[in-house]
């Protein structure tokens, strides 16, 4: 895979994430029967971005993606029906962003 698909395929893979998790807390969408959902989508997002970053860590976009490496590793202790969850996962927006930029 090219080295801006695997950084455009982890930036989309964080906006599905979001988009879902938006979904759920302000009850657009009941995922309370399907709750693995959101989780195999933050696997999917924070493996996508892993191996993002190693392959494109000489890269300007692939640099622009490590920041967000620390949000993905914290979230799963910031717990889920918090504003802690929430900031910690938005914290990573700005760096998908700027590797989303980058690549174009």
């Amino acid at each position: 895979m090219r080295a801006d698909a695997l950084v455009a395929a982890a930036t989309g893979a964080y906006a599905a994430n979001v988009a879902l998790g938006v979904a759920t807390a302000t009850r657009v969408v009941d995922t309370s029967r399907f709750r693995w959902v959101h989780h195999a989508l933050y696997i999917v997002t924070a493996s996508l971005t892993v191996v993002a970053v190693a392959t494109n860590v000489r890269s300007v976009p692939g640099r622009r993606l490590v920041p967000a490496l620390v949000p993905l590793a914290v979230i799963p202790y910031a717990g889920t029906h918090s504003r802690r969850h929430y900031a910690v996962a938005a914290a990573a927006a700005p760096f998908y962003a700027l590797a989303a930029l980058a690549r174009s």
